[in-house]
């Protein structure tokens, strides 16, 4: 048995825009965007916890959408590089750490008899983010857990911008 190569036009998607089916996912997408679109807390930081996400959940579809993301934003290759071993980088700030730190324990498994959100880790989040921040920080980590389904089950193509066809 040979390996056939990969073509641009070979389907790779599991299955079709999910957006044809459910229409009202156009306007539960959009709302999250403005939910977390506030400027409460910088979107380069919401895009380096939703890169995170994706580098936890080995999808290839939301890092390079994110990543995409934080390229447009301006973000360093380093600073996005450092993502996957944020916790040892220099280039972040205490406040992405902490987003980055809630991401991580949010979507990870705690260790037995431990929460995975710890009350230290909370008080560390509330140092850098007011309430809103905090909040809008929280539906972003939901924002995120809400794509990773999409993106795991239906596999869609993997794009830098929401503009490009993502799936078959």
């Amino acid at each position: 048995m040979t390996d056939t190569p990969t073509t641009a036009t070979t389907s790779i998607s599991r299955m079709p825009n999910p957006g044809e089916f459910v229409p009202e996912l156009a306007d539960i997408s959009a709302a999250l965007f403005r939910a977390t679109g506030n400027r409460s807390v910088p979107r380069s930081t919401i895009s380096l916890v939703h890169l995170r996400a994706g580098q936890i959940v080995n999808n290839t579809y939301l890092t390079i959408l994110n990543t995409g993301f934080l390229r447009k934003a301006g973000v360093s290759e380093e600073q996005i590089t450092a993502v996957a071993s944020w916790q040892d980088a220099l280039c972040f700030s205490p406040a992405e750490r902490a987003a980055l730190a809630l991401v991580e324990a949010t979507l990870q498994p705690a260790a037995p008899g431990k929460e995975r959100v710890s009350d230290e880790l909370y008080a560390e989040a509330a140092k850098h983010y007011d309430e809103k921040a905090l909040a809008t920080l929280t539906i972003a980590i939901g924002q995120i857990n809400f794509f990773i389904a999409l993106a795991v089950i239906g596999k869609p193509h993997p794009v830098e911008t929401l503009a490009a066809r993502q799936w078959d």
